[in-house]
């Protein structure tokens, strides 16, 4: 009796070593896929700060503030969009130098931006340097993606 209880163990045991590794054999390999963090585009080496972060979801009235290099604003002023997914321009708004505009050091800004009836889902704000010139050689922003709720 002794005997037949140790076989059944082992048999038992067996058969359990035996199902575990054909559960590993047989299980898919699990492929791991993430999508890319959101991230600023554009002219983003004249990017010093700015208050949104890539991915906030963002509503309603939205101060935002920030400091830029490389001559973006004239007469004090740049220009802010809110663009959709597809970066289709949905509104514009004015974007206000808050230190000196006329210098080569970094210009700290800020802006209020009306989210109010914008789609909601995935878009950008982009801040636009002022062009007067109309050149689009001259044209210069940065994309912040944002989720509009």
């Amino acid at each position: 009796m002794k005997n037949t209880h140790s076989k059944v163990g082992i048999i038992v045991g067996a058969l359990i070593i035996v199902a575990v590794l054909v559960g590993i054999f047989i299980q898919k390999p699990k492929i791991e896929t993430h999508e890319p963090a959101p991230a600023y585009s554009g002219d983003t080496s004249n990017l010093v700060s700015v208050s949104l972060v890539p991915g906030q979801a963002v509503s309603g009235m939205l101060t935002v503030s920030g400091t830029l290099k490389g001559a973006y604003f004239f007469e004090a002023n740049a220009v802010g969009q809110v663009l959709d997914a597809e970066k289709n321009v949905l509104k514009s708004f004015p974007l206000t130098a808050t230190t000196d505009w006329m210098t080569a050091e970094p210009v700290s800004f800020s802006g209020t931006i009306d989210l109010v009836g914008v789609p909601l889902g995935a878009g950008y704000i982009r801040i636009h340097n002022d062009n007067p010139s109309g050149e689009p050689a001259n044209d210069r922003y940065i994309d912040i993606p944002v989720i509009f709720q």
